[in-house]
């Protein structure tokens, strides 16, 4: 297992590692589990829940501690922040360009980085839960149509905590008293089955929905509540599925 600022790491990564993990260490309480299910070579896909705008650094900062370098998905617009952008683009990050013909790109780039024997992190909501109570919502199909293309593992991984640091869409973070993140992997989405099934629309409805109810199923046993036996669907609901939340009909 690489330390945090193993030298393998591309430099982006390093330098984000050098900055933030002190502070994190600082201002929260982490309680970490579940790495025995983390592959230890090979690509391979990890997904989880999405609560608040902080949650991939507790995320990142879970798995860059037991000595993997996630190469996440993430919105263009954070790429176009300056220096942001540059550091995440020297750690090797993907951009994804949401809802437009350039989101193939993104698609293909976390293909090549399973097949260089990456650990690719995909956010299978594709945006902060809109669930009023933060259940994981109803999944996007970008997860399942890696895993299925490569054949690699899809390694859940739940978390809890970062959303009372910073909550949805909120500014200003609550750092005081210290909060307690809690993040678990689970065992890798059974997927198998699917494998040799031509890649349809079906089928990646029943791989992302095997992939959201492990991720909910391992939420539920963290929070000790049920989640609704329905799953949250934003435009059921006459609410844009990216971005702020707000009336469809606004968005138009």
């Amino acid at each position: 297992m690489s330390t945090p600022t193993d030298n393998s790491r591309p430099f982006g990564y390093r330098l984000a590692i050098r900055l933030l993990r002190p502070v994190f260490m600082v201002l929260t309480r982490r309680s970490w589990s579940g790495a025995e299910n983390l592959p230890t070579e090979g690509g391979w896909v990890v997904v989880t829940n999405h609560n608040s705008h902080l949650d991939p650094l507790f995320f990142a900062h879970y798995l860059v501690d037991h000595g993997r370098s996630p190469r996440f998905l993430g919105k263009i617009e954070v790429f176009d922040v300056p220096v942001v952008g540059a550091v995440l683009r020297s750690a090797d990050q993907i951009p994804v360009h949401r809802e437009s013909g350039r989101a193939v790109d993104a698609y293909r780039s976390a293909v090549q980085a399973v097949r260089d024997g990456k650990c690719v992190a995909i956010y299978p909501e594709g945006t902060l839960t809109r669930d009023p109570d933060l259940w994981p919502m109803r999944g996007k199909t970008g997860a399942a149509r890696v895993a299925l293309e490569t054949r690699c593992p899809v390694v859940p991984v739940a978390h809890w905590g970062a959303h009372e640091v910073l909550g949805p869409y909120a500014k200003v973070p609550h750092l005081l008293p210290r909060r307690t993140v809690r993040v678990r992997a689970g065992r890798p989405v059974p997927l198998d089955d699917l494998y040799d099934r031509p890649i349809t629309s079906e089928v990646l409805q029943e791989a992302t929905a095997r992939i959201m109810a492990s991720l909910t199923g391992m939420l539920e046993e963290m929070r000790g509540e049920q989640a609704p036996t329905e799953r949250y669907d934003p435009r059921r609901h006459g609410i844009t599925s990216i971005g702020r939340p707000k009336p469809l009909e606004e968005a138009r």
